[in-house]
This record gives C-alpha cells, structure tokens and sequence, in this order.
C-alpha cells in the first residue's frame, strides 16, 4: 500500500498540503476510497482512506499498526563524494536497503568539490530522494542526508558501536565481523579510486575494522549498496 511521510502525528482526520494532494490524485491516480499509510516516524503506519480527493485531500485515519519494516541495526553511510548524479542514485538503493543516514564525504581523492552554496542545493535534492525511497519502499523514517564534511571530522563525531572502512586493498571478511546483535554500525565508502593509504590508517587509528567485499573490485555506486545488503542478511535482517 503506497506511503506518505508527514511531520504530525496523524489525528481522525488529516488534510493533505496541496503538493501531497497532487502527488496522490494525479501522479498515483489514486481516488476517493482508496487506502493508503502515512507515517511520521513515530514506529507506526496509520491506515488512512480517502474521503476528499479534491486539491487539499482529505483522509480519515481508520487504524495504527506497529511498522515493522526498520532494521534491528542502524547503519549510518560515509560515501566519498562521488562525480556527477551517482550519490543520488546511492541514497535511493541504500535507502530502499534500510540505511539510518548518509553523510556525503571529502577525502583526499574526491573530486567533485561543490562549495557551500552548491553543496546546500544538492542536499535538498538528496533529501527528496531519501524521502521519495523511503515511501516507495515503505519505510518507517525518513533517512537523514547530511552536509557534506570531511572524513576526519566525520570520523570525530561518528559515535556508532562499529565502524567499518572498505578497502579495495584488502580486508576482513565481513562475516567476521558483523554479529547478529549488532545495534549500530557505520560504513566508510571511498570516491572513484579509493581511499589513500593514510586515510585508512587514520581510520584504522580510530578504531575502525578495515574490510573487504572481495575480490571484485567495485564502483563507488555498487559498494554502498553490496555492503549494506551483506550487513542487513549477516544481522538477520533480510531473512
């Protein structure tokens, strides 16, 4: 059933903004007496019904039902900041694949290199990419994108309980890593050719494992997204 993420908690009766209205009206040609989710993150889906379909649609909140669709681990993204649209096609998969959020990454060998006012432009194009997979995929929040930061000041805030850099220079396997109980887990991605040598020494130094998703060597685009589907079945959570 298709989903909609609002920033209330959904009462009897709820009135749709006019963008969201449009959105279900025309683009998902969906009409009066259709069913359909909204969520505001709250670990709950409110089956709704279409009373109005007019220009501000009206829908009558008909139950609540625990989501269940989160994963038992939050996986938290550093992508190296990649060239061209490839970091929006990222956060579609990895947000479809049930990342926590994604923080786009400066090292060394990144080399698309938008300034401040660029950098805010394109987060507001990420977030509505987030938000557009997280409803497709029926998602129970709404991944946060951040601003763009370098990797040690990303590395300095980062407070998750395992931090993993991936390495096409080699690596643990992951199965030796991840163990089902694991509640929080961040994933450090190189840009087009990798990370150097210090930055994964430096990484290393701040207690992170280095690892290795084989012996394939992966695009930018494609590591993100393998890593996370390896974390998510090793933790249980694609069974």
């Amino acid at each position: 059933m298709q989903k909609l993420f609002v920033d209330f908690v959904p009462d009897e009766q709820v009135v749709l903004d006019r963008e969201q209205s449009r959105h279900i009206i025309k683009s998902l040609r969906m009409k009066k007496g259709d069913m359909l989710y909204l969520s505001c993150g709250d670990g709950y889906d409110y089956g709704c019904m279409i009373e109005d379909a007019g220009d501000e649609a009206v829908l009558k909140v008909c139950y609540k039902q625990p989501n269940n669709s989160e994963p038992s681990v939050k996986v938290s993204l550093y992508q190296g900041v990649p060239k061209g649209d490839k970091m929006e096609d990222i956060i579609q998969k990895c947000t479809e694949m049930g990342v926590s959020q994604i923080t786009p990454t400066l090292t060394h060998r990144s080399v698309s290199r938008p300034d401040e006012k660029s950098a805010k432009k394109k987060n507001q194009r990420y977030q509505k990419i987030a938000l557009e997979a997280a409803q497709q995929s029926g998602r129970g929040i709404v991944p946060a994108v951040n601003q763009m930061e370098s990797i040690k000041s990303a590395v300095e805030k980062d407070e998750s309980q395992l931090k993993i850099l991936f390495y096409e220079g080699g690596g643990e396997p992951l199965k030796n890593i991840i163990t089902k109980d694991l509640n929080s887990v961040s994933v450090y991605i190189g840009p087009e050719g990798g990370f150097e040598k210090d930055e994964v020494e430096y990484l290393r130094e701040k207690g992170a494992v280095i690892a290795s998703l084989g012996k394939r060597i992966l695009r930018t685009q494609t590591a993100p997204v393998a890593a996370l589907t390896a974390i998510m079945l090793l933790t249980g959570n694609l069974e």
